[in-house]
């Protein structure tokens, strides 16, 4: 984990993610890597090892629901914690927070607050789905 956590800080990523001796670097912020490698890539998180900056519930469901088997990162939220906890992941992180706070710091990160009340990964994905969809028709 030592290479990932200096890859992601040296490299400026918001997240690095090793599969075996292969390493993928990500510089988009939210989940929108984790989601598209999740749906095009699925076999590459499975017992992977992620270095991320942030990780609220969403990104925390991507990471269950691909079979990551190691996680660090600086800033956690408790729901996202818990998330990886209860999927046996292992969890390495700096700073434990309540949620993940908002872009503009005025509240919580949408999808911390959609996935608030969801407890499964499963349960969540469909929440991520819409959302990045959403996301997508409003930049093209």
């Amino acid at each position: 984990m030592k290479e990932l956590i200096e890859m992601l800080h040296a490299g400026g990523y918001s997240c690095v993610i090793a599969h075996g001796d292969s390493f993928r670097t990500f510089t988009r912020r939210g989940v929108a890597d984790l989601y598209d490698l999740l749906v095009q890539d699925a076999d590459f998180l499975s017992g992977s090892r992620v270095a991320d900056k942030v990780i609220g519930k969403a990104a925390a469901s991507l990471m269950v629901l691909g079979g990551v088997k190691e996680v660090y990162t600086h800033v956690i939220s408790r729901p996202a914690l818990q998330l990886l906890h209860e999927a046996g992941i292992v969890v390495d992180c700096d700073e434990v927070v309540d949620y993940i706070i908002n872009r503009n710091h005025t509240g919580w990160c949408p999808l911390e607050q959609a996935s608030r009340d969801l407890h499964s990964a499963k349960d969540i994905f469909p929440v991520i789905k819409d959302f990045i969809s959403e996301q997508r028709k409003k930049e093209s």
